[in-house]
């Protein structure tokens, strides 16, 4: 992060193209850069994978692309290598798509436009203009692209897998079948800190709840107001549900209450979040009230904002709560009104529990994701995370009293499983020991509370031994995200190293 005294500059073009060259390692840096090129949100992949098994069959590789839209990318070992354990490097391709309230951008058709933040003469950030950068995990797939085309550097039997849907569900991961891959150790390029070597996730799962509920229209001498949240910071439902930024959702079922609390009021509208792993950075909702009222409810949802700028004024410094007129057709009455808001108050979000043995790692959390009303069709849905099973399921049954109380219908899908550590790891000792050879310090061993496909993958291949790497990605998921320029660097020579030490089988 960039200290906000110290001046600094952007670089960008029009279209995009050309703004990373001269980073290094430049040949990571141009793959990314070519990444940023192809939309590719999560259910988006063709124009991506064609991008990949293009590159790769130009350099006469084996390629593989199974069932579900994988691909896997097979390279020879080095000369003299060939007895070596066979790795396994392993991203997404896939990104999260998320943009600011006054962009334009469209995910399945622009491409992203990405700058470099320099201070002091110096590249240190690639940030994106107005949306998501695609770091998470276009950076682990460029150093998978770079390391599949070099010509130099030498390494085990190698095979890359690009999985699919990483971020919408990891459709991918869950459907890889057995015989696919034949390495003993798997490097997956996900993780977010370089320093860091990662050996464990939290499992994850969906919680949906629907009603749907009579409407009316608006009662004579009514009016329609619109409440709006925006500016807030947002972030991965994951790696950022710790840090006390404001969820939106949240933000605005407390508006409501406090509208509430003045004069009867009728939900017409309501629309927070879009995706069920980041944290809401707006909402809004339409509201009916009698017209009298009409200006106590202004003043409620005022007074309330204020607090609420004041309670953020450190996690989320341009949060925006505002009132203004509008219209509405359809209405709810205002006790089904009511227990929607009681509903969405009661709705827990944020950290539970962090690890009693990784402190500073999250272990259960909620996030209240979207929430939408729309002809009298309530949907919300929450993601729940956490590397204790059993709590995991506990959050999914504490969320399922708390929307069954308003009768609606409630369901827990299917999710996917934590990746248990194990800190005994011969793959693990490597790393450590080859990193602090090269750095002079010790890697920080830890676990994510962000969702990583290895725990899916080694259910597949339970002989695989897997540890989880990557450079210096901040606010992935949100329009923050940015990426650190000598981390990549850093994270690229340490993986060059790794790959060159595998031991023999």
């Amino acid at each position: 992060m960039s200290d906000p005294a110290t001046p600094t500059t952007t670089t960008t073009t029009t279209n995009g193209a050309a703004v990373l060259a001269g980073l290094s390692p430049a040949p990571v840096w141009r793959h990314f850069e070519a990444l940023t090129q192809i939309p590719r949100p999560s259910g988006h992949e063709a124009k991506v994978r064609e991008h990949v098994t293009a590159l790769a069959h130009a350099r006469g590789l084996q390629v593989i692309v199974d069932d579900t839209g994988n691909v896997i990318v097979k390279k020879p070992a080095s000369p003299g290598m060939a007895d070596r354990r066979g790795v396994i490097l392993q991203g997404h391709l896939d990104m999260v798509p998320q943009k600011t309230t006054d962009s334009t951008h469209d995910f399945t058709r622009d491409p992203i436009r990405p700058r470099v933040v320099v201070e002091n003469g110096a590249p240190v950030l690639v940030k994106a203009t107005g949306t998501t950068l695609g770091a998470d995990n276009g950076i682990g797939v460029a150093t998978a692209l770079a390391i599949l085309e070099s010509n130099d550097l030498p390494h085990p039997p190698l095979e890359v897998l690009f999985t699919i849907d990483e971020e919408a569900g990891m459709t991918g991961a869950r459907g890889l079948k057995p015989g696919l891959l034949d390495g003993e150790i798997l490097l997956n390029l996900d993780s977010e800190d370089e320093g860091e070597l990662c050996i464990g996730c939290a499992g994850g799962a969906d919680f949906k709840a629907s009603r749907t509920f009579t409407t009316q229209p608006p009662p004579a001498g009514s009016v329609a107001l619109r409440v709006d949240v925006a500016g807030l910071r947002g972030g991965h439902s994951g790696v950022d549900i710790h840090l006390g930024r404001g969820n939106a959702n949240v933000l605005l079922a407390r508006l409501l209450d406090a509208a509430g609390s003045v004069a009867p009021l009728r939900l017409a509208r309501i629309a927070g979040g879009t995706l069920r792993n980041a944290i809401p950075r707006s909402a809004s909702a339409v509201v009916v009230v009698d017209a009298a009222a009409a200006g106590a409810v202004r003043d409620a949802i005022a007074g309330l904002g204020a607090v609420i700028t004041r309670e953020f004024k450190d996690a989320d410094p341009d949060v925006t709560v505002a009132v203004a007129d509008d219209t509405a057709t359809a209405t709810i009455d205002v006790g089904d009104s009511a227990r929607v808001v009681q509903a969405l108050l009661a709705c827990p979000h944020g950290v539970f529990a962090m690890v009693r043995d990784m402190p500073e790692v999250t272990e259960t959390s909620n996030n209240l994701a979207i929430v939408t009303l729309d002809g009298g069709r309530l949907g919300v849905t929450c993601m729940l995370r956490s590397s204790v099973d059993s709590k995991k399921q506990a959050v999914g049954r504490i969320l399922t009293s708390v929307f069954a109380l308003l009768g609606a219908d409630t369901r827990v899908e299917k999710g996917y499983p934590g990746w248990q550590p194990n800190t005994r790891s011969e793959t693990l000792s490597l790393l450590r020991g080859l990193y602090e050879e090269k750095f002079g310090t010790k890697a920080k061993v830890t676990a994510t509370h962000g969702g990583l496909e290895c725990g899916l993958i080694c259910a597949v291949y339970p002989h695989i031994d897997a540890v989880s790497l990557g450079p210096t990605i901040r606010f992935p998921h949100s329009p923050d995200e940015q990426v650190d320029i000598a981390s990549v660097q850093r994270c690229w020579d340490f993986l060059v190293d790794v790959l060159a030490r595998i031991p023999a089988r």
